[in-house]
């Protein structure tokens, strides 16, 4: 029997901008198993692609070529049983909690909500039973949130009320994007440590969608970088972080601020023109790289092997010995 819970093959995502193809993600690959449990990290700066998988494998977009399958199962081609079933067992945490909310009903309805959609409890005392267990895994007691209304709580709690309710259907897979990006530092890491518990002793998985390297090194198992809807670097995240192979990953590790050292140099912007560049048909980085050369302008490199379980698309790894002199652009 299969062990993959998650499997992405080939996901592309293109949209047309006033009569132009844009390319929001190309050829993305991922595989996460069903045990055990584990946390896996989509990163990229803004525009790399990283929401638009989730959405995708949340259902709420069609992929305009790849496959998503659950448990063996196209998610497109579910039919009305198992798509509700798969809403259940794979749920969604966004960036904006307060956004998740309606402003015009106390905090338990959000929880009603759920339990009576899915049929969860046959009477009110079981329903506050389960939601009180939920609340229990974010360190929260209902008698605190549950009778406020959401502009009465903090933004931190109003996310762990998120992670309450996907909790509460038990399910499989959790995919959050951002979950961490609107609240501050001692509440981040207390939403994270939340995902390592649940990963940890209730077997969820996470698909974790970040910009922020920093809580993807110290949370999650495996990394997938993305630059303009292409995954330049994959592997277990230390790997990935520590030892970063291509010239995207090495600049973007490089640019982490640390509090030891002084930051000394100027940033450079993007010129337009690199927005112009298909992916499809050349290294999307190729304006930037200090290692540009012309096979970089007109080949798309694939995913070599620079070590254990950990690859990068960029032509420096290519085994078949196809390599170049690096040279700076003009």
């Amino acid at each position: 029997m299969s062990n993959e819970l998650l499997r992405i093959d080939q996901l592309s995502q293109i949209y047309k901008v006033k009569g132009k193809e844009f390319v929001a993600v190309k050829d993305f690959d991922l595989v996460l198993a069903d045990e055990p449990a584990s946390i896996i990290t989509i990163a990229g700066e803004s525009g790399s692609g990283k929401s638009t998988v989730a959405r995708v494998v949340l259902g709420l977009e069609r992929p305009s070529a790849g496959t998503v399958t659950y448990k063996g199962h196209d998610i497109t081609t579910l039919d009305r049983f198992h798509r509700k079933q798969y809403r259940r067992e794979v749920q969604a945490v966004f960036q904006d909690p307060y956004a998740s909310y309606n402003p015009f009903y106390r905090v338990r309805h959000i929880f009603d909500v759920v339990i009576k959609n899915f049929d969860l409890a046959s009477s009110k005392s079981a329903a506050t039973d389960m939601i009180e267990e939920a609340l229990a895994v974010v360190g929260i007691l209902g008698t605190e949130v549950l009778h406020k209304y959401p502009h009465q709580l903090s933004g931190g709690q109003r996310q762990r009320m998120m992670m309450a309710r996907a909790y509460l259907l038990k399910p499989r897979l959790i995919v959050a994007d951002e979950p961490v990006s609107m609240v501050d530092a001692s509440l981040r890491s207390m939403i994270l440590k939340i995902m390592q518990d649940m990963r940890d002793h209730h077997g969820i998985s996470f698909l974790y969608i970040t910009h922020d390297l920093s809580t993807a090194y110290s949370t999650t198992d495996r990394l997938y970088m993305l630059y303009r809807g292409v995954t330049t670097e994959v592997g277990p995240t230390i790997d990935v972080i520590d030892r970063a192979t291509h010239p995207y990953v090495e600049n973007l590790v490089a640019a982490i601020p640390r509090v030891s050292a002084r930051w000394e140099g100027r940033v450079a912007l993007a010129d337009d023109a690199e927005f112009e560049i298909d992916p499809r048909g050349s290294c999307p980085y190729a304006p930037r790289c200090p290692h540009r050369h012309d096979r970089c302008t007109t080949q798309a490199p694939d995913g070599y092997p620079v070590g254990p379980d950990h690859r990068s698309a960029c032509f420096l790894h290519d085994p078949s010995g196809a390599t170049y002199e690096s040279s700076r652009p003009s």
